[in-house]
């Protein structure tokens, strides 16, 4: 009978849970239909009985928004519109004309660099190019957006451009047929040296991984020994393109990242097939813009002390998130996760549901803290968000991915080199170059080597730029001592003490507005401290490597 009884008990519990949860559930279900009625009437009210019309559609929008703020940070609505924008970025591609350009304030549209065997660039129209009319209806003035609005379009279909040209007297028109055109998630990828190998990814696009492997097999094919990964600044995206390109780097059976929630299965994400770069050094260059699907890649690397990772404390968004469509094409963005990378460590940052702007406040913080003495920043961590990597090296948890190599702030960059970055300088070089653009073509245009190797700013054109500054809509202005801090204004020895640097940032500068992004970019790394830095830590990243083989 006791055997029989071990089955009994069990079995007479399991009809009393189900009864108790039947009950519990069916009052779960009677809450929800009260509350949705509540709303409703709610709704029905405000529409029938306010003093002035309400307008239904941003009413129920604006019901769903207050909804969402009580819940996590990342939770969000997506309009229909924004959603189509949205899901162009992740599928990697848009039917367009195949151009990047940018509208200075309050000016026309101009062309950075048409997309290599787009439309555009099939059409003639070149870097320097203004679009001043779609369709015969001007864009002067117009907004970034709305111009884009107006260039995209289905496949096939037809639109004119009319361009002005300097040196050409009279604006001209170009027929062009929309294509289908890629978004890039590699915006960079080249040979740094002999053996160093250098790629950049944006975002993790459908595209990503099958662009990654193109740039990883063309840099080996050139001799690559050593990738520098640059993480900086994504802003995220598909989990599954962020896995299958740790993949390439991590031996098989190893985990990548675990996610854990309540109403959906949790998951494990490990590395299946022998990956193209699972041995060699690795350097992952990451900031406070490394966000979501960077950080899971940033993350596995590190915990399985697979790469080196040098930059800033990584942003620190460690929520799935799913998108759920409502009936009018609007969708919405809700947390059904979390993740967690191979160590145990939640990539979220701590919030308070409800607390949005606390949230960000907390975090820009906490971001500035470990950016500025890391060490301090580390010690102050208690011993719960301490782990281990797979060979026994300490790292951090409390959100987001704190790098092995920490660069120094940019509060700590003399003045100059902050204005600089922040703009006030790059407003400087824009009005200098509108003023010399046709001069600057007709002299370097089809010589992209020779101006990386030999073009220098005159003594005539670095006086050019700064009475340009000075004119400019943010001026920048120089005195022989006591500047003003709260102006643009610096002594003329904080020029001459940064002058090397400012000068390889404005022919940086040129080199994009004249070629592109692709001449540009190593020139641009000659200034930037991060890569500059990580280039000495190669020791460092071949002990690790070591680890791997």
């Amino acid at each position: 009978m006791k055997y029989q009884l071990r089955f009994i008990i069990p079995i007479t519990l399991l009809l009393l849970a189900g009864g108790l949860l039947g009950a519990s559930f069916s009052r779960y279900l009677s809450d929800i239909t009260e509350d949705l009625r509540k709303l409703e009437e709610a709704f029905l009210m405000i529409n029938r009985r306010y003093v002035d019309p309400v307008e239904p559609n941003q009413a129920a929008e604006d019901a769903i928004e207050g909804m969402l703020k009580s819940l996590d940070p990342h939770s969000s609505y997506i309009d229909a519109s924004a959603f189509k924008e949205v899901a162009e970025s992740f599928q990697g591609s848009f039917g367009g004309i195949g151009v990047w350009f940018q509208i200075p304030d309050g000016d026309t549209a101009r062309v950075v660099s048409p997309i290599e065997d787009g439309p555009s660039e099939k059409a003639g129209i070149r870097a320097g190019d203004r679009i001043i009319a779609v369709d015969d209806t001007s864009v002067v003035g117009v907004g970034e957006d709305e111009v884009k609005r107006r260039l995209k379009g289905p496949v096939g279909t037809q639109v004119e451009v009319t361009i002005r040209r300097l040196g050409i007297q009279h604006p001209f028109t170009v027929p062009l047929t929309r294509d289908l055109i890629p978004l890039y998630s590699i915006t960079s990828s080249y040979m740094v040296d002999e053996i160093t190998g250098y790629i950049r990814i944006s975002r993790f696009a459908q595209s990503t991984y099958a662009e990654f492997i193109q740039a990883l097999d063309e840099l080996q094919e050139q001799g690559m020994e050593r990738l520098l990964l640059d993480l900086r600044d994504n802003g995220g995206g598909i989990l599954q393109s962020a896995v299958a390109i740790v993949d390439e780097m991590l031996a098989g059976n190893e985990s990548i990242v675990s996610t854990i929630g309540r109403s959906v299965p949790s998951e494990v994400f490990v590395a299946q097939r022998t990956g193209r770069f699972e041995t060699k050094p690795i350097i992952v260059l990451v900031n406070g813009n490394s966000i979501s699907a960077s950080e899971i890649v940033a993350g596995a690397l590190q915990d399985h002390d697979r790469a080196l990772l040098v930059g800033h404390r990584t942003f620190g968004k460690g929520l799935v998130q799913n998108q759920f469509p409502l009936p009018d094409g609007s969708y919405l963005q809700i947390t059904t996760a979390r993740y967690y990378t191979p160590s145990g460590r939640l990539i979220q940052t701590p919030y308070e549901e409800g607390d949005r702007e606390g949230y960000f406040e907390a975090k820009l913080d906490g971001l500035i803290k470990a950016q500025q003495d890391p060490e301090k920043y580390a010690e102050s961590l208690p011993d719960s968000l301490k782990f281990t990597t797979t060979h026994g090296r300490t790292i951090f948890g409390g959100g987001g991915i704190m790098p092995d190599y920490v660069i120094e702030g940019d509060s700590l960059r003399p003045r100059i080199l902050r204005a600089l970055y922040g703009g006030a300088l790059f407003e400087t070089f824009r009005l200098w170059f509108e003023n010399n653009e046709q001069a600057l073509r007709t002299t370097w245009e089809d010589r992209a080597d020779e101006f990386v190797n030999d073009f220098t700013f005159s003594t005539a054109q670095w006086d050019a730029l700064w009475v340009s500054g000075a004119s400019s809509q943010v001026p920048v202005t120089f005195v022989d001592a006591d500047p003003s801090t709260e102006e643009l204004q610096f002594t003329y020895s904080e020029l001459n003490e940064n002058s090397e640097t400012i000068r390889l940032y404005f022919t940086a500068l040129l080199s994009r507005q004249l070629y592109g992004a692709r001449i540009a970019t190593p020139l641009f790394h000659a200034i930037d401290e991060t890569f500059q830095e990580s280039l000495s830590l190669w020791s460092e990243a071949e002990k690790l490597a070591l680890l791997s083989q």
